[in-house]
């Protein structure tokens, strides 16, 4: 079994280890690693990103990515990873401008846009791609914030490599099957629609004793 196929079927277990578990702010990692399983909350709009196995009815016509307001939903976990031509190596720190992808950990599909327009806002569609975490070259986005690696606390930006387009949500809500979500879409300007935050998770770290073998931190969820 691959890693991404280990990591769906072990989840579940993380899950519950995380509500038994409460880690203060000391013992936390203050930044985001390779290898860790997090959610992402749209600052302004307060929608997690999310994905489902529901495909658009126009576009592309490949699986949808929403934002939601539930916190509890197990589709809104993403797997930060590297890319093709750039290894992460597990509890590495994503670096500002680092090129990452993103993979629907229930699904296996990589987070992706392309010149497609969206179904609400007619911006730039996002999507989610591949099979078992192995897409393209469009599923890859470049991690934007202020200092030298990525703080967990910080709101940051993705920009999509290939197009430039910032992952963004304006506040579109799509009816029937799934009713309420917000259309998630990139677009080449930035604003407030842009930004943000990891919220619960699983995060890789290196051990402390500076061996090759990893530990997970939770967050509560």
């Amino acid at each position: 079994m691959d890693s991404l196929g280990l990591l769906r079927v072990q989840l579940p277990i993380t899950v519950l280890l995380s509500c038994m578990f409460t880690f203060s702010s000391g013992s936390e990692m203050n930044f985001v690693t390779c290898g860790s399983v997090v959610k992402l909350l749209n600052v302004k709009h307060n929608v997690r990103l999310h994905s489902h196995d529901v495909r658009y009815g126009s576009g592309s016509g490949q699986q949808s990515v929403t934002g939601v307001t539930t916190v509890e939903d197990s589709n809104s976990y993403w797997s930060v990873r590297g890319t093709n031509d750039a290894a992460c190596h597990r509890g590495t720190p994503i670096q500002c401008g680092q090129n990452i992808r993103l993979t629907h950990v229930n699904t296996g599909r990589n987070l992706h846009s392309h010149y497609f327009t969206s179904p609400l806002s007619s911006n730039q569609e996002v999507s989610a791609f591949g099979e078992n975490g192995e897409g393209d070259h469009l599923d890859e986005w470049t991690v934007l914030c202020a200092g030298t690696v990525w703080q967990r606390d910080e709101s940051v930006r993705f920009r999509h490599t290939a197009t430039e387009a910032l992952l963004s949500v304006t506040g579109e809500q799509y009816g029937r099957p799934i009713h309420g979500q917000r259309e998630v879409h990139a677009m080449m300007v930035s604003s407030s629609h842009s930004y943000w935050k990891t919220m619960e998770g699983v995060f890789m770290k290196p051990s402390e004793t500076g061996s090759k073998d990893f530990s997970l931190l939770h967050t509560e969820f």
